[in-house]
């Protein structure tokens, strides 16, 4: 039965792309649940369609506050509360200890972390927060493999990501080149006068703002890491962001054209300024965004809209997204349900939909491994891609067919249909009624309808 499905995906995933509808009525309520949101739950497109398109954007823009349950759940998560000096020293400390005693503070921390992250996802109404938190992290990524940042990550997303996703890009910018997280990943706080590392000015150019093709050269980069030498943090303290004018290279320095008056800490705050309001910074990023929400080749003038929108804002991002929905391109049927799932929002989706209570989150913890994309896991400074040619492939659909078998242990095909709704073409849904009842959840959930977002 498994590689009966599995067929019949890879035969119908080119189809899945495409509606053949405009987008209107509940069609259009399906779109905006899969960009916006991880998808819908029952009621979900309901919901959406009966408040309007326009009033379920707005909502989301400014999204309202958590329930309480859930707000609950996440205050018992111990490590989750830590402040980045906490969650270090008590990183530290295991680490002095014996082994087995480490690696359960390890493990403590990075369940709670990945529990935090995808109750989130499933179950807070602010979904559209929470798809942005996925978006930035990834574009400012931060491997939790790499010693200290096993401790920091929590403290990373928490307070340089979450609290900026609807904001100010330069803020974002600033909170995370000064986090600890950052500073240890990229090798900045090594970084001194004699000692030169280029690692996070070389990312914070090609990656966080201009871009590859940014219009800098090599010698720039070794300028910026120049003005930021100094930029470093307490590790034995409080694990706060420190500027060390011992370590500050004061020779003169010319970057992206320009002389840079010698002024210690500030010309690191300059270059942040500089970058977050550049012209390439904002169309690289505004493409980066475009990808994300409308297709794997974002269309120019979708992007250059939004770039110009981020020009005149000076790069408030909501100012952005606001462009980005409104416009023709995001609501046009060729690119309704024509990006790929990543194996994070394939699972989240999925759990969604199914609407099965969620006891504990370490078996969502484990489809993401096998399936190549753990949770705060992307070794690469890059982040994890969101397009197609990044996931498509016969092994990784094998792999959530298995998870939608699994999953859909227990839940009602109905709903599940019914949570979908026209997201489910009519050779899918004809397919599902002539199956085995307890298959059909499982066909459902592993369709190349529900591949796709």
């Amino acid at each position: 039965m498994r590689r009966w499905i599995l067929g019949a995906v890879l035969a119908a995933l080119p189809q899945a792309a495409l509606w053949a509808a405009p987008l209107a009525g509940e069609q259009a309520a399906v779109h905006v649940l899969n960009r916006l949101a991880y998808g819908p739950r029952p009621g979900d497109i309901e919901r959406v369609r009966q408040s309007g398109v326009q009033a379920y954007i707005d909502e989301q823009l400014n999204p309202p506050a958590l329930p309480v349950a859930l707000a609950q759940r996440l205050d018992r998560l111990e490590t989750l509360k830590m402040s980045a000096g906490d969650a270090l020293e008590r990183f530290q400390e295991a680490r002095s200890g014996d082994q087995g005693e480490r690696r359960e503070v390890v493990q403590q921390m990075a369940s709670e972390a990945a529990e935090a992250r995808l109750l989130r996802a499933i179950d807070s109404p602010r979904q559209l927060e929470e798809v942005m938190v996925d978006f930035w992290y990834n574009h400012f990524n931060v491997f939790s493999g790499k010693g200290q940042d096993r401790a920091l990550v929590a403290s990373y997303e928490r307070d340089a990501i979450r609290p900026y996703v609807f904001g100010s890009f330069r803020q974002m910018l600033g909170a995370t080149a000064h986090h600890p997280a950052m500073l240890f990943y990229l090798d900045n706080w090594v970084s001194k006068a004699g000692g030169l590392n280029e690692n996070y000015a070389r990312e914070l150019m090609e990656l966080h703002t201009l871009g590859v093709d940014g219009g800098y050269t090599q010698k720039d980069v070794t300028e910026l890491a120049r003005m930021l030498t100094g930029w470093t943090y307490r590790p034995k303290r409080d694990a706060q962001f420190a500027f060390d004018p011992r370590r500050h290279d004061n020779g003169a320095k010319t970057w992206l054209g320009k002389p840079v008056t010698v002024r210690g800490e500030a010309e690191g705050e300059y270059a942040l300024d500089v970058l977050a309001t550049h012209p390439a910074t904002a169309r690289h990023v505004s493409s980066k965004l475009a990808q994300y929400f409308v297709a794997d080749q974002p269309p120019p003038a979708l992007v250059e809209r939004m770039a110009q929108s981020w020009i005149a804002s000076k790069g408030d991002i909501r100012t952005v997204l606001r462009t980005l929905f409104s416009s023709p391109e995001f609501m046009d049927q060729q690119y309704a349900g024509a990006k790929f799932k990543t194996p994070y929002q394939y699972v989240v989706s999925a759990s969604r939909a199914a609407a099965m209570p969620m006891p504990e989150v370490k078996p969502l913890v484990g489809i993401l491994n096998r399936l190549g994309m753990p949770l705060y896991g992307c070794q690469t400074p890059d982040g994890y891609k969101n397009t197609e040619g990044a996931w498509l492939n016969p092994d990784g659909l094998g792999r959530r067919i298995s998870y939608a078998l699994s999953l859909a242990n227990g839940a009602d095909a109905d709903k599940v249909q019914e949570a979908l709704g026209t997201s489910v073409s009519k050779q899918t849904a004809a397919i599902v009624a002539d199956s085995n009842e307890r298959l059909r959840a499982a066909m459902l959930l592993g369709s190349p309808d529900f591949m796709q977002r």
